[in-house]
């Protein structure tokens, strides 16, 4: 399964009950909210896909994802547009954490902002060495608010807070497995691969009620995220629209 245009695309194969799921873009693996919708639609169709037990989320190139797409954050004009856009992150966080299937995150390179969020969304994730994250949207006026309560989950809100208020600040991959956002961290792609796919073939293994049972245990207690994302998307669609966010926008795409 495909879904592809000039912008990127989202790109599906699945083989032996492993569905790998390959997001695309020119612009660093951005996302506008065109890929953001593609994605969400292929996470809830793979979640009542009985062919698949596991997904590995990847994406190509040597950054994982350089987060939303600054053009598309230019664009905006009102609140109902940003509220949109914003909303766009919201529905991939959502459809990862409500999907039935055990979701692999193969964290290749770096990842920013809203890259953060999908890595730390995901139920485990291993990642190559120069896999860094950064949190840079405090910088540009707006805030991870979207993203916040994933990452915290993930890795608790003071190394959260540590990555939010040092927005122009690169911390590695081992800081990242330190913390809890990746599991291990490996020298070369080509160890990344092997260890990603040995992990997703034992999984895909097991009985899938079982590992369908043991993902909604492990998101207990966010029900209340089809509520709080949006509310955080509203803040992040007022906040964009500000000269201060404007200007640092354009200063960024320099």
């Amino acid at each position: 399964m495909s879904a592809e245009n000039t912008h990127g695309f989202i790109q599906t194969h699945i083989e032996n009950s492993i569905a790998f799921l390959t997001f695309s873009h020119p612009a660093g693996n951005s996302f506008p909210s065109d890929l953001l919708e593609k994605l969400t639609q292929e996470l809830h169709s793979l979640s009542t896909n009985n062919h698949v037990n596991v997904i590995v989320l990847q994406s190509e190139g040597k950054t994982f994802c350089a987060g939303a797409s600054f053009d598309e954050l230019l664009s905006i004009t009102n609140l109902e547009e940003g509220k949109k856009f914003f909303s766009g992150f919201a529905n991939v966080i959502n459809a990862m954490r409500t999907c039935s299937k055990i979701i692999i995150g193969k964290i290749q390179g770096k990842a920013v902002g809203g890259g953060v969020g999908l890595a730390a969304t995901c139920d485990f994730a291993y990642a190559y060495q120069d896999a860094s994250v950064k949190l840079s949207e405090i910088a540009i006026g707006i805030g991870p608010f979207v993203i916040e309560p994933a990452v915290s989950r993930r890795i608790g809100k003071t190394a959260m807070t540590f990555l939010t208020l040092q927005p122009n600040v690169w911390q590695n991959a081992d800081w990242a497995v330190a913390n809890g956002l990746y599991a291990d961290v490996f020298d070369s792609y080509g160890e990344l691969n092997d260890v990603t796919l040995a992990l997703a073939q034992k999984l895909a293994g097991y009985h899938p009620e079982a590992l369908a049972e043991m993902k909604k245990v492990l998101w207990e207690g966010t029900a209340h995220w089809e509520t709080l994302l949006y509310e955080r998307a509203a803040i992040s669609g007022k906040l964009v629209l500000s000269d201060f966010t404007k200007k640092a926008l354009q200063e960024f795409k320099k």
